[in-house]
């Protein structure tokens, strides 16, 4: 029930809701007689609201779940790199597996050794203690900007492991910034770093990196809202 709180969630932040049925699915990688199931649970207990024909959208108790549960796997994914050494790629299935077990207090604990940190390993914001709803964001992918640009990376899907050793690798991580040199009619987009190399990426990848103005950086070094 918490997957797909969470999934609904993300998905209401991408695009307006209500959500479909058949988009949960997607997502979830599971069929859609499973995803009504689900749906019709939540909603008896006042998790979600169901409009017919249309699809399902949070209730203001069922968003305090999915942004606990976000606030469990960001923290979960700062500590294991920064705590336990482990890479950005590998962080995100640790995670979706250990956020569902983890006690208030080891939360509180682990939030604490960590400083209280506002993002996670790969630019997302880490909700409050107090849950409140996260601010949006007004990055926009790569693949949208034009030849020229100068930007800043402001964040990285985390869902595939071989996108992000690719990036890492290629030096491209939040705080990164970056020139666009280059978007190619052949599905390619060319960037310089500020260290002079230049790093082609698909567009796919490009797809997957979220980029403001370099002059909207916070003190951190990393790009906020």
């Amino acid at each position: 029930m918490e997957d797909y709180l969470k999934a609904i969630y993300r998905l209401e932040r991408d695009g307006d809701p209500p959500i479909a049925p058949s988009t949960i699915a997607e997502m979830l990688d599971v069929t859609a007689p499973t995803v009504t199931s689900m749906v019709e649970k939540l909603a008896d207990r006042g998790l979600v609201e169901r409009e017919k024909y249309k699809g399902v959208r949070t209730t203001p108790e069922g968003e305090t779940v999915a942004l606990e549960i976000i606030r469990h796997h960001r923290l979960l994914e700062t500590f294991l790199t920064e705590q336990l050494g482990y890479d950005w790629a590998e962080v995100h299935e640790e995670a979706e597996v250990l956020e569902h077990h983890i006690s208030e207090e080891f939360e509180r604990r682990v939030a604490a050794v960590l400083d209280e940190p506002e993002f996670d390993p790969h630019g997302d914001p880490i909700p409050s203690d107090s849950l409140d709803p996260i601010d949006d964001e007004s990055a926009t992918a790569l693949s949208e900007h034009d030849e020229g640009g100068r930007l800043e990376v402001a964040r990285v899907r985390d869902r595939d492991p071989d996108e992000l050793t690719y990036l890492s690798d290629a030096g491209i991580t939040p705080g990164t910034v970056l020139t666009v040199e280059e978007v190619a009619p052949i599905g390619m987009v060319t960037v310089q770093l500020e260290s002079g190399s230049s790093v082609s990426l698909p567009d796919h990848i490009a797809d997957a990196i979220q980029v403001r103005a370099p002059d909207t950086q916070g003190e951190d070094g990393v790009s906020q809202a």
